[in-house]
């Protein structure tokens, strides 16, 4: 802006132009320029209506270091420009050129933005390759929203971003980067600020690994165990500790079912196909009545055993049957009365019998017949 003023009453001097309102980052440097017509005397320069710096021709007057005054000479006018250096977010705010014995003065407005924090949470991501993953950044504390892009050094089959306001932070915004990776490399989150061509980065690692075989698939979920590990543990460990506290995870998960199988296969052997056990209930096998049943069956198998013994007794290999005795054993069994009174009378003269046949000669075995059943012949025979 440039204005012309008609001299001050008694004076010959004028401003010529003013102050131009100036947008800079906090912590920097604002410059402001008032020219002035040949003939001042003294020029005053005010922060939120609050002289902070005069100007002689012959000095500056300084009540401040923050404010200082540099000085030029065009075309025969004066420039006076006021230096405020680190600049604070509190130093925005009106700006004022005036001159000593003038009614008039110029005034410009000074805005100054703030650049937050920029991070991308979690840190440096592990993915899988030719998988599709999402990575957040975010943008917070800065007193104007900046703009975002993406520097993808990474090679990628597909890739693009959004950039969304923090809902109820009116400081804060977030931008997501959704790409398709296909190799290691670095991604760069860029937030910048147009009014002062100033700009912040962050930068990460992206790392990626083979995708899982087929079958193994469902059980190494390899982007579920990296999420599960704590951000804190992100950002202390290196990657190649992260990859392999990954990995460990996956291997210890893989232990853990193949002890399941061989826990499932042992108990199923112990049941002895009373129950069917499944990896689930496996406890079946080793309950109360499990355990009975299993006696139970063990008993009845040993008592079979004994009785299969008793029926086949040993075999007499000096016996020889004859024609006569065959007769005799074939004849009509008695009947079960008959058969007791037999029974006991051929008990009865056991050893009678015996003792007979000891003392005749020994060229004529006798035998005899003892029927323990109507359905059972015992032979015995003495010598």
């Amino acid at each position: 802006w440039k204005h012309s003023f008609l001299p001050a009453l008694g004076s010959s001097y004028q401003i010529l132009e003013g102050p131009k309102n100036v947008t800079v980052l906090q912590g920097s440097e604002a410059r402001f320029n008032c020219t002035v017509s040949p003939g001042w005397k003294l020029i005053m320069w005010a922060l939120h209506g609050t002289v902070v710096l005069s100007v002689t021709p012959t000095e500056s007057i300084i009540t401040n270091n923050r404010f200082t005054s540099e000085s030029y000479d065009v075309g025969g006018d004066f420039v006076s420009e006021m230096v405020i250096h680190s600049v604070q977010l509190n130093d925005s705010g009106q700006v004022k050129c005036s001159l000593q014995n003038s009614d008039r003065d110029e005034a410009a407005f000074l805005s100054v933005q703030v650049m937050g924090e920029l991070f991308i949470p979690g840190g440096s991501p592990v993915v899988i390759e030719d998988r599709p993953c999402n990575v957040t950044c975010r943008a917070r504390g800065w007193t104007l929203l900046p703009e975002f892009h993406w520097v993808v050094d990474v090679p990628v089959s597909l890739s693009s971003s959004y950039s969304v306001a923090e809902p109820g932070d009116l400081q804060s915004a977030v931008s997501i980067l959704a790409l398709t990776p296909q190799g290691n490399g670095t991604l760069t989150c860029v937030a910048t600020l147009r009014s002062v061509q100033a700009s912040k980065s962050a930068t990460v690692n992206l790392t990626v690994v083979p995708p899982p075989p087929a079958h193994m698939a469902g059980i190494l979920n390899f982007p579920t165990i990296y999420s599960s590990i704590p951000p804190s543990i992100h950002a202390s460990l290196p990657t190649w500790a992260i990859i392999l506290l990954a990995v460990s995870f996956s291997l210890l998960l893989i232990l853990i079912i193949i002890l399941i199988i061989i826990f499932c296969c042992c108990c199923a052997s112990v049941c002895l196909g009373m129950f069917t056990c499944s990896c689930l209930h496996c406890h079946c096998c080793f309950s109360r009545p499990g355990l009975e049943a299993l006696s139970q069956k063990k008993n009845k198998k040993q008592k079979t055993e004994n009785q299969t013994k008793l029926k086949s007794g040993n075999e007499n290999y000096g016996y020889s049957s004859d024609d006569w005795k065959s007769t005799e054993i074939a004849s009509p069994p008695p009947k079960s009365q008959e058969v007791s009174v037999l029974e006991q009378s051929s008990r009865s003269n056991h050893y009678q019998e015996i003792d007979m046949q000891r003392s005749g000669p020994a060229s004529h075995p006798q035998v005899l017949f003892h029927l323990s059943s109507p359905k059972k012949v015992r032979n015995v025979t003495l010598v």
